[in-house]
Order: structure tokens, then sequence, then C-alpha cells
């Protein structure tokens, strides 16, 4: 299948600094792909060379196939929501999404019918007469939305479009956005710096650094199995362990620098490595498990510092020999934290399983 959107080693330079190094990516028709990472980063830089708004330096960009390195924005059956919405404030909303339509020539009816028709896929039937100003912010990007998809582009370039928005009303857009994307079906490429944004809405992730792809995959893929200490720092929060892997026959181990030795799955090769363990696959408790086996199952003993009962789960932090791990545990409404906060100061071990950890090279 003819990728939507393909970068092939692209580089973009201002003067002696480079802002993207020779980055490739394929982005799938339908795909809701997100480039995700901090300020700085080049996601923005990658999606304003998508939309034509800046040249690439050298390497190569196709839309549906075709090479569109010199072409303008307007010829690249792109189109941009931007995180200022950027509406017409002196058009109503029916006018400001059928704007593009009416640039192009098309007729009056068939803008009224495309209008009305993109109006309530936003859920904003009715609201045809109000002007911008009128609406509220979450109101405002979904005519953003609207005027973007209603000339049916290929690709759906999204900067940050709910970044100036509260935190309840970007949950709910979150869930508009998902449901808009599952109707229409068009290519999102959708830029943030939130990574429980990006988690929740795309379907494939690319977490970049200093102009670069660190790595590419699934949400799952990303968070379970991070490819090495940045993108487990930067998605989420991550246990670490520092130490040398040695094989005993079929198992590996990883001695810790106190000596301590637990099981890890997965590496072939010995010497120093760093193992990463996210809080949910940890417990705390007064005991290790009850059917501890140091093959089976990684154990540490600490000192309980820390109880946070914070509605759904717990999170429990163990001051080990080893450095600080932090366990996030579910509760119900038959079991709250009291037990743990009985806990507090005294020795408890934490274990988890050892194929829910990742290795990787040392630091």
């Amino acid at each position: 299948m003819t990728p939507a959107v393909e970068l092939v080693s692209a580089v973009k330079r201002y003067g002696d600094a480079v802002a993207l190094d020779h980055v490739s990516l394929r982005i799938e028709p339908g795909e809701f792909f997100c480039l995700l990472g901090p300020s700085g980063c080049g996601k923005t830089t990658t999606l304003n060379l998508i939309g034509g708004f800046i040249p690439l330096s050298e390497g190569e960009l196709r839309i549906d196939g075709r090479v569109v390195n010199d072409l303008p924005p307007h010829k690249r059956n792109v189109n941009t929501v931007f995180q200022n919405y950027a509406l017409f404030p002196h058009m109503n909303v029916a006018q400001n999404v059928g704007f593009g339509l009416r640039m192009d020539g098309v007729s009056g009816a068939t803008v009224r019918a495309r209008t009305a028709e993109y109006l309530d896929l936003v859920g904003l039937s009715g609201y045809d007469q109000r002007y911008p100003q009128q609406l509220s912010g979450g109101q405002q990007q979904r005519v953003a939305l609207a005027r973007a998809l209603i000339k049916d582009p290929a690709v759906l370039l999204l900067d940050e479009p709910l970044g100036a928005l509260d935190l309840k009303l970007r949950k709910q857009m979150q869930v508009e956005l998902a449901r808009i994307h599952r109707q229409v079906r068009t290519t999102f490429v959708f830029v943030t710096h939130d990574q429980e944004e990006a988690l929740s809405l795309a379907t494939r992730i690319a977490v970049m650094s200093g102009g670069r792809v660190i790595q590419e995959g699934t949400p799952r893929q990303i968070y379970y199995r991070p490819a090495g200490r940045f993108v487990a720092d930067f998605i989420g929060e991550t246990n670490f362990l520092s130490g040398d892997i040695s094989r005993v026959g079929d198992d590996a181990r990883l001695t810790l620098a106190t000596g301590e030795v637990v099981p890890v799955v997965g590496p072939a090769a010995t010497g120093a490595a760093t193992l990463m363990i996210r809080p949910e696959a940890v417990t705390v408790g007064a005991l290790g498990p009850a059917d501890a086996d140091v093959d089976t199952v990684a154990v540490l003993r600490g000192r309980l510092v820390g109880v946070s009962f914070l509605g759904g789960v717990t999170r429990a932090t163990v001051g080990t020999a080893a450095g600080q791990m932090v366990a996030v545990m579910p509760n119900s409404h038959r079991s709250d934290s009291s037990s743990l906060d009985e806990l507090l100061e005294q020795e408890v071990c934490v274990w988890w399983s050892p194929s829910d950890a990742v290795v990787t090279e040392a630091d």
C-alpha cells in the first residue's frame, strides 16, 4: 500500500543548526500518527515540512506516493489545524467552514450541504450563524476541524490543537478527535508534547529528541517496550536499576552494585545494563510473594517511605539499597492503602515478574 506520507532521510537546517537530522518515516493511510517529544525535538519542524510551510534542506517528502518537495502548501492535498484555531472573526461558523470550498468555486448549494454535513460531524449543528467570539474554545476547535476536513484532504495535520484548552475540555476533545477520526478515516498527523494524549489517541507514535526519531511503534510498544532510558523516562514513570548481566545456563540475571541479584528476561549479551520496570508492574508488601523463587520472581528489600491514596490506585515509594522504587497498585472498594499505611517506615519487599521488565544497554 502506498503510504499517505513518507519522509526519506529528511534534513532541515537553519544555518549551522540542524533542526531535523536524517529522519525517515512512513505513515500509512488512515493512521492517527503522533509526533511526540519535548520542546525543540523536531516534531513541529516535521509537521511544517509535510505541510509545505518550510522547505527541506535534504531528503525527500512524498504524499500519496508523489514527491512534493517543491510544491506549495495549497497543492499538497494537506490541511492543517493550528493551536490558535485561526478562524476568521468577521465570518460566522458556516462561512468559516465553507470558506475553502467557496475559494475552489464550488456551487453554493454544495457548499451549504457539505457545511451542514461537517458541522453535524463535529457536533455543531445549529451553530452555523454564530460567530467565533460567541463560541467556547472547544467549539472553536471543532469549527477549525470541520473547516480543515470539509475539503477531504489526504492528510490532516494537527499542531498541538488541544494545547489552549483547560484539562477537562481537553479530555473531552480527545474523545471527540478519536471519534471523528474513526468516522472520516483521514490520515491524521498529530503533534503533542503530552504523553498521555499521544497514548490515548495514536495508532502509532514516533518519539523524537534532538531532531531524530528515537523510537517508533504502537502506544503499547512504546510504553511497555521502550527502546531506551529516554523513551521510558519521557513516557510515564519508570523504575531504573543498573548492574551487570550474567548467564547461568539458559537463565539471565542482573547483579546490582549492592550485590543483590534479580532474574531478567530477554538479553542475549552479558555486561553492563539497565533494567526498566513500570510502577504498575511492581508490588509492595510486608513479605515477598508466597511463591518467591529467585528464578521466577525479582525481589528487593527496602523501607517504605511513602504511601499515597489516589482514588483508583495507591502509589507506594520504597527506598532500597539499589535506589528508590515506585509501585502503583489498584484499589477497590474493599481495600485501600490503610494496610500499607501501617507499614510506613518499616522494612518491606518489592517484587515484579521478570517478563514485565525491559533490559537495555547501560546508561
